[in-house]
């Protein structure tokens, strides 16, 4: 199992209820290939460039999911068949960059603890 970001855009018309079932439908093609969902974040309603489609805007979700490499592209084919899957775009996770940008988060946290910490005891 390989770690993928997936970047969906919905239909800009679908309300936030209709949303959460867009959202399963979409994510259920991922566990329906023997994949797991990691997280999801829901980007927000975005403005289109120029239109795609007669459409105007789309709201934007950002998944990440675990899946086998050789069921990425019956993945793809699969959200071509599903309407209300606007756009998808999936990319590798690179592991080693996420090792290193976890880390630099983890130096950040200490530094901004410990400049906290200075604050407090000069201020006493």
């Amino acid at each position: 199992m390989k770690k993928y970001d997936g970047l969906y855009i919905f239909a800009g018309s679908a309300k936030d209820d209709v949303l959460e079932g867009l959202i399963a439908k979409a994510l259920a093609e991922v566990t329906r290939l023997e994949g797991n969902v990691i997280s999801q974040e829901v980007l927000g309603k975005r403005t289109f460039a120029h239109p795609m489609k007669k459409r105007e805007n789309g709201v934007y979700v950002q998944v990440r999911f675990e899946l086998d490499p050789l069921k990425v592209k019956e993945l793809v084919n699969r959200y071509r068949l599903v309407e209300e899957v606007f756009r998808v775009q999936i990319l590798a996770v690179d592991e080693r960059k996420e090792a290193i940008l976890a880390k630099q988060r983890e130096q950040a946290a200490r530094r901004a603890a410990k400049a906290a910490m200075e604050a407090e005891a000069a201020a006493e």
